[in-house]
């Protein structure tokens, strides 16, 4: 079981927009977790975590000075998709059993502007300095339909499942530990990372499973 809370590699005060992780900060135990942010940190099953800042380079947008142009009633009620610089990343509630972990990666609009998460997100684990992936990015879970989800702002979620990599022999893993979760948010280029150490396999073994983003923490 782990909590992990939203934090970027890089230290830095909470929703301050970071770029490459930096080196984290360990200082909390097992179920424990740290903002993530755009080009910031990372997580994987089983791991522990620090606390601190999170936020994707460029801070918050500059409002127009400018007046904008009259909308339909349709487009005026469409929001926009979730832009990863906007969005902070954390490990929430989460439980083990039969070989596996399972964690929500909830997602928290930071913008004051409604936008919407649609879909699956991209999560794979990482590490090294740079960091970089490891291993195979998950499988999109079919059994979990897409829905739009709209954060005005609010929060979302994705549950995760991490299969143990102790369950492949080493010679079919190539077993490493990841300290990171390197996460892009649904039709989104740009990741965030999200501090979680774990077991890893460099070999391209199916550790990882996600679900489509339901409304909610998943609590």
């Amino acid at each position: 079981m782990k909590t992990l809370l939203i934090a970027a590699p890089a230290a830095a005060a909470a929703d301050v927009k970071a770029s490459q992780p930096a080196a984290p900060r360990h200082h909390h135990h097992h179920h424990h977790g740290q903002q993530g942010a755009s080009l910031g940190g990372s997580a994987a099953s089983g791991g522990s975590a620090a606390s601190g800042g999170s936020a994707s380079p460029g801070g918050p947008a500059a409002s127009s000075g400018g007046a904008t142009p009259a909308a339909s009633p349709q487009a005026a009620t469409a929001a926009a998709a979730c832009l990863s610089r906007y969005l902070g990343a954390k490990a929430g509630i989460s439980q083990g059993g039969l070989g596996s972990d399972y964690v929500a990666i909830v997602f928290k609009n930071l913008n004051n502007v409604p936008c919407t998460l649609y879909g699956y997100p991209g999560i794979s684990l990482a590490g090294g300095k740079p960091v970089t992936q490891i291993g195979a990015a998950a499988i999109e879970n079919p059994a979990t339909p897409r829905k739009l989800v709209t954060l005005a702002p609010g929060v979302a979620n994705a549950l995760l499942r991490i299969v143990a990599a102790g369950n492949y022999p080493a010679v079919k893993c190539g077993p490493v530990t990841a300290h990171w979760l390197q996460i892009f948010p649904p039709n989104q280029t740009v990741p965030i990372y999200l501090y979680y150490t774990a077991p890893a396999c460099t070999k391209p073994v199916p550790l990882l499973t996600v679900n489509t983003v339901a409304p909610g923490s998943g609590g």
